[in-house]
């Protein structure tokens, strides 16, 4: 959908990436691998993407490296977009409503790390009903067109899990 508003392919990866994890720090090199694309056509991205305001970057050593801004008055908006977009509200609003005693969800693995892989990691702590929670995934998948693999943890189960790892995650609900 963001390629119909947005016609730059390389524009949409990069708002992908700084978006949906807004602590994500990316270097020109590192990005122009992962997408496959010259770094010529990811720096002319990133340039348009800075002089909006929306990147900010600096540097380590030779490397400049670029994360996005947070404070511009349109990020909560534009990272909305992008969670829309790529389903992930409609995952948890789906999940949360009806399989149990869910204390958080957390986003784990490639859309962590602002990558848009069609697969999507989400960890959730609490005391769940797996027969209702893999039918919840089951019609988030069918809406969302994306894969989406669960791991049911308890709160002392996912800080072991995740201080050993050292992978990104992003806290996407929590019980109030």
């Amino acid at each position: 959908m963001l390629d119909a508003l947005i016609t730059s392919k390389t524009r949409v990866r990069l708002l992908v990436k700084f978006f949906l994890n807004p602590t994500m720090k990316a270097y020109l090199r590192e990005l122009a691998s992962e997408f496959n694309e010259s770094t010529n056509s990811v720096r002319l991205e990133l340039n348009r993407l800075k002089d909006a305001g929306l990147l900010e970057s600096y540097h380590e050593g030779n490397t400049v490296i670029y994360q996005a801004k947070q404070e511009h008055p349109l990020f909560p908006e534009i990272r909305k977009i992008v969670t829309k977009v790529t389903g992930i509200d409609s995952v948890v609003e789906s999940l949360i409503e009806r399989i149990g005693n869910m204390q958080q969800a957390y986003l784990v693995g490639d859309y962590a790390k602002g990558k848009d892989s069609g697969l999507i990691d989400v960890v959730l702590i609490g005391e769940l009903d797996k027969s209702i929670l893999q039918e919840a995934i089951d019609t988030a998948e069918a809406l969302i067109n994306r894969k989406i693999r669960t791991l049911v943890l308890t709160k002392k189960e996912f800080e072991a899990n995740t201080l050993k790892k050292n992978e990104p995650f992003l806290l996407l609900w929590s019980k109030k």
